[in-house]
């Protein structure tokens, strides 16, 4: 670790199964400094870690995304003993990302122990939301156990709802925000508060993504371990990693892709199925809502594909949504018309900021 005694940094770091992505701020001003991401195996991770830190500079604390709070933490958490030990029961409800998240925290005070650590949490955001909505028609037992409604990508709607703060009245009022990205979901905001999101106990369910499958009846698992044979890992790997857009098309997950192959029917049909997902996702969001002011666009596929965005619009257009083409084809930030009966805004998402941001009021550097 750089220790010149230089302006201090802060460093976040998003700690996946296979890469490691980080991004280094300056602590005083929140301006990015540098981004990137790490291929991790399973013999290069302390090394790995070493090596952002260098690219970190003068590092003053880390902050790190972790996908599960539970209802306990609703805010950021200095990691200490205690903090972790809480931390790591929580695996139980994320397995596929908690652990990965932690195994950077454990590692690095392995490594420097005299470094500040912060976890910042996705399920965070959405605390704001009435229990009803968190809420499974299951028994009550099981409700006690924890087994809820969360939602996540909670940092990239904090992000969002701050830049609705700065262009619209109301934090978009009655809004929709769409985060379109590998991983994808919508959150209903009113006045920028979470009200509804559609993931739920975890991070398959809702909108059609890149290899998960997003809502299917729950009687399709029960028939593929019944009468399929199907074990519990087969149906994980089916659900999370062969599912979405690269199960349906049999061509990619990837939607840029897809919409190369325009030629190619199952491409085509795949693409209209996301968009299908997606709009009957808004259809709900708004009925919870009781209405819509602004539709929100963000996350890869929702800041770069206009012809997803034309495509969901056009099946809005019974709400008095109408895209300007130029606009949309051009990734403006406005791009409904002047008509438009409901503002439909693309907006970058910056997860590593809103870490950052959430570390500086936590440690008032």
């Amino acid at each position: 670790m750089n220790t010149v005694q230089s302006e201090p940094h802060y460093l976040i770091l998003n700690s996946g199964s296979s890469t490691l992505k980080y991004a280094v701020f300056n602590a005083a001003n929140l301006e990015v400094l540098e981004r990137g991401v790490f291929e991790l195996t399973a013999t290069n991770y302390a090394e790995t870690l070493e090596e952002v830190l260098h690219h970190g500079g003068y590092v003053t604390a880390v902050g790190h995304r972790v996908v599960h709070g539970g209802t306990a933490y609703t805010d950021p958490l200095l990691i200490n003993d205690a903090s972790l030990q809480a931390l790591d029961e929580l695996c139980e409800l994320a397995p596929l990302h908690q652990p990965h998240n932690l195994h950077a925290v454990k590692v690095l005070r392995e490594l420097h122990p005299e470094l500040t650590q912060v976890a910042c949490f996705d399920t965070a955001f959405h605390q704001t939301q009435p229990p009803l909505h968190t809420r499974y028609a299951i028994p009550a037992r099981l409700s006690d156990q924890g087994i809820r409604r969360y939602g996540f990508h909670g940092l990239s709607y904090d992000y969002i709802s701050r830049q609705l703060a700065r262009h619209t009245a109301n934090q978009g009022g009655k809004a929709v925000v769409l985060h379109l990205g590998s991983g994808a979901s919508g959150c209903a905001m009113l006045n920028g508060k979470s009200i509804s999101s559609t993931m739920g106990f975890t991070a398959l369910d809702g909108l059609m993504m890149a290899t998960r499958c997003g809502t299917i009846d729950p009687g399709l698992v029960l028939h593929c371990v019944t009468q399929l044979n199907m074990s519990a890992t087969d149906v994980t790997n089916m659900l999370y990693k062969e599912s979405g857009l690269q199960g349906s098309s049999g061509i990619s997950g990837d939607m840029r892709k897809l919409i190369e192959q325009s030629d190619n029917q199952a491409a085509t049909d795949a693409i209209a199925l996301y968009c299908h997902y997606i709009v009957r996702a808004v259809g709900s969001l708004c009925a919870e809502l009781q209405g819509l002011d602004s539709l929100v666009f963000t996350a890869g596929v929702g800041e770069n594909q206009p012809l997803i965005r034309q495509q969901v619009a056009d099946k809005l257009s019974w709400l008095g949504v109408e895209l300007d083409e130029q606009a949309n084809q051009a990734g403006e930030l406005v791009i409904s018309t002047a008509q438009s009966a409901v503002k439909v805004m693309v907006i970058a998402t910056n997860e590593e900021w809103i870490i950052a941001h959430q570390m500086k009021s936590l440690l008032g550097h």
